[in-house]
């Protein structure tokens, strides 16, 4: 029985209580229903209808959440990148975000984008637009779409390449000089 549910707390936020708690479940590795979520965050069995009309809206939200999290994560504490080096730190961030929270990684992006869902296409769009500024700027006569594909291409195989175990995980640090050492000798091929 969840903390809330024993405290009788009443929720000002429906939408986030549902949203925290199914976020909660989800990195837990506990499986989740709207139902599920509901007895969570301490409301009734219908209560997430208001807000989400299925599972899968659910989960977009919560995907929409993470990729909000990750555009935080690859900019906290960082300037715009102006040389390669700063662009493999985006890289190194995006692989580090996939290993701490690889429940949410694999939300986020194991099916398509819900292009229904505003929220999910607007927060993905910051994280691309992100990427191609972040091109552009070190690579000014570059082609910044192909530029941020590519980059972005590069970051989420590495990303998967860890989370499936295809590459050793090692210490942090271990991960974060592999990421850096290959995203540096892709650069030197494209240069």
């Amino acid at each position: 029985m969840s903390t809330s549910t024993r405290s009788g707390y009443h929720h000002g936020d429906l939408r986030t209580a549902l949203l925290t708690a199914a976020m909660h479940m989800l990195e837990a590795g506990e499986p989740f229903s709207l139902r599920a979520i509901a007895r969570e965050a301490g409301v009734s069995p219908t209560a997430p209808y208001r807000h989400f009309t299925d599972r899968d809206a659910l989960e977009s939200a919560l995907a929409a959440e993470g990729l909000r999290d990750l555009k935080e994560d690859l900019t906290r504490g960082r300037e715009l990148p102006a040389t390669p080096d700063d662009l493999a730190e985006l890289a190194v961030a995006y692989v580090d975000f996939a290993r701490r929270r690889p429940a949410l990684f694999r939300l986020m992006f194991g099916n398509a984008c819900d292009e229904g869902n505003e929220e999910r296409v607007r927060a993905a769009g910051e994280i691309h637009d992100l990427l191609g500024i972040a091109m552009t700027t070190v690579f000014p006569d570059g082609d910044a779409e192909a530029l941020a594909s590519a980059g972005w291409a590069f970051a989420h195989g590495m990303a998967y390449l860890h989370l499936d175990g295809k590459l050793s995980a090692g210490s942090d640090q271990e991960v974060a000089d592999r990421v850096r050492t290959a995203f540096g000798a892709m650069l030197s091929l494209a240069a």
